[in-house]
């Protein structure tokens, strides 16, 4: 008989919980994926995640900015124009997401293609 005592059931770590908080959500992923590239003004970071609307990644960039992963810039134009891109902290995560890329090429069904 398997053992259900306090040992045998331990608790998810609280770090990984609050990351996937976060990156758990649709579209937080392909967000940063982009903005590790480069600065990106808003209509074009729209333009290079197709099927976003524009409340998802308003919603999704200021939940970025409150975790001080995002900074939104505003270049006052005219046109005024809006840029966003990672903080020190948010490029802090680039090696961590190409490693999670590279296990879904290998072991995700599906992987590989762009």
């Amino acid at each position: 008989m398997a053992d259900h005592g306090e040992q045998a059931c331990r608790r998810v770590d609280v770090g990984i919980s609050r990351v996937f908080e976060l990156f758990g959500k649709r579209w937080t992923g392909p967000i940063v994926s982009v903005l590790m590239r480069q600065t990106v003004h808003f209509a074009d970071l729209r333009r290079a995640i197709p099927g976003i609307s524009e409340r998802m990644l308003s919603d999704r960039l200021a939940e970025l900015g409150a975790a001080g992963l995002v900074v939104r810039e505003v270049d006052e134009g005219p046109p005024l124009r809006v840029a966003y891109r990672l903080t020190e902290a948010g490029a802090a995560m680039e090696p961590a997401l190409k490693e999670l890329g590279q296990w879904a090429d290998a072991h995700l069904p599906g992987s590989g293609h762009c």
